[in-house]
């Protein structure tokens, strides 16, 4: 199944943060020096005092807070953020520390159009404190995945990842730190191949040209 028509035009980009939105700075700059043809249209955060609106609205971008905790349920939570994803006519859904499970409403809207950044080695250390999951295993080399967002939790195909050493002094924050210099890598080239069409996917497995 291909992902993308390589005819549709300029990839208009939904984010979706709860923190900081490192990542979608990272999908900014690119955008913004030329290695990747996208536009970021939109950015919604469940948290209304997230710095991710601040920054969206310092690069005069429509930012949204849509809280959980005003709408009678969590579908009419969903059904708020699809309308406000489809006002402004986004073709792809960046997932970006994004703390919250989308379910099959956000899913059928945006069906093979939802991608996750996620800071391990999946489907190694799924859910949160991934980077703390790893440190308290013991592995070697962690890392992280970008994926298609399916009904599971960091379950969906794997799109593109990165390996990062575990080292022997490290701990839960200098490993996150490392780590999330990868994700700034990783995420900007995963929504360049989807921009240029070059995803396909075979059952679990993500091909690209």
């Amino acid at each position: 199944m291909e992902v993308r028509d390589n005819h549709w035009g300029l990839l208009k980009i939904g984010v979706l943060a709860s923190g900081r939105g490192s990542n979608l700075q990272a999908i900014l700059d690119a955008t913004l020096d030329g290695r990747l043809e996208a536009e970021v249209a939109v950015v919604i955060s469940d948290n209304p005092n997230a710095y991710v609106l601040e920054r969206a609205r310092m690069n005069n971008i429509p930012a949204f807070a849509v809280e959980l905790g005003g709408k009678p349920s969590k579908q009419a939570y969903e059904e708020e953020i699809v309308r406000v994803l489809r006002e402004h006519e986004v073709g792809l859904v960046c997932l970006a520390g994004y703390m919250r499970i989308v379910t099959p409403v956000m899913l059928k809207a945006f069906p093979n159009r939802m991608i996750n950044i996620h800071p391990s080695l999946l489907p190694s250390f799924q859910g949160l404190h991934a980077q703390g999951q790893a440190l308290e295993y013991g592995v070697r080399f962690s890392g992280c995945t970008v994926h298609f967002v399916d009904e599971g939790v960091d379950t969906g195909p794997i799109i593109i990842q990165a390996v990062v050493p575990v080292l022997q002094d490290d701990t839960e924050d200098t490993l996150s730190a490392r780590i999330l210099e990868q994700e700034h890598r990783i995420y900007v080239e995963a929504v360049r191949l989807y921009a240029q069409g070059k995803l396909t996917i075979k059952g679990r497995r993500v091909f690209y040209e």
